[in-house]
């Protein structure tokens, strides 16, 4: 069993935060069933329009992820950090979270079981409260986000294969709107702008990001 590393307390959070809250705003702001016939509003295209082109002339894939925030005393999001070894994004932080299989009953069933898979967090110890916005990634994945309460004496067994590290990041350092960046690189010929976050010496950006700003502005802003 891995002992996952607590967020300690930091005055860098300008939004205390308490569970109750967010639960009452999550539970009337949250989409209450997943979004997977839409237009998928959010996405990598939001700040790279350049992506909606090559994302449309490609065959769009079901994935689902978990948001899982811990009901502590200061409500925290479990992130992973994935294997420097996988096929795609390597080393990056990332939700617990894949693809859609056949054999799963809808984006809840597939984020809390790839959960289970990745870092053994048992699915009975996950409310869910609702879903984002479904994601739309330049590689085709069009990700529904699954936010869910996590009980706070969950115990985690990490898969090697797929996850290096769990932790946990304040969710009012995440909801802070001054900690989100836009950031830019070039990729492919292309100038690529993406959200980012950096907590201590933790760089999250990308589709996490994204993830957790959409968060935000729809339970918060």
């Amino acid at each position: 069993m891995t002992a996952v590393p607590q967020p300690a307390l930091s005055p860098e959070s300008a939004m205390p935060l308490t569970l109750d809250d967010f639960l009452a705003r999550a539970r009337t702001r949250l989409l209450h069933e997943p979004d997977l016939t839409g237009e998928a509003p959010r996405g990598d295209h939001e700040l790279t329009p350049e992506f909606r082109a090559m994302v449309d002339a490609m065959p769009v894939r079901g994935a689902a992820v978990l948001v899982p925030v811990v009901a502590r005393e200061r409500p925290s999001v479990l992130l992973t950090l994935r294997s420097p070894h996988l096929p795609s994004h390597a080393g990056q932080i990332a939700f617990p979270g894949g693809k859609i299989d056949p054999t799963d009953a809808g984006p809840l069933d597939a984020a809390l079981r790839e959960a289970e898979e990745e870092v053994g967090l048992a699915r009975e110890l996950v409310s869910p409260v609702g879903y984002l916005d479904a994601y739309l990634s330049r590689t085709g994945y069009r990700i529904v986000p699954v936010v869910g309460i996590v009980k706070p004496e969950f115990g985690l067994t990490l898969n090697p294969g797929e996850v290096d590290e769990a932790f946990e990041v304040p969710l009012d350092f995440l909801m802070s709107p001054d900690n989100h960046r836009q950031e830019s690189r070039e990729w492919l010929g292309l100038m690529r702008t993406f959200h980012a976050m950096t907590y201590e010496k933790r760089r999250i950006w990308g589709i996490t990001a994204g993830i957790l700003r959409s968060l935000y502005e729809r339970v918060y802003a």
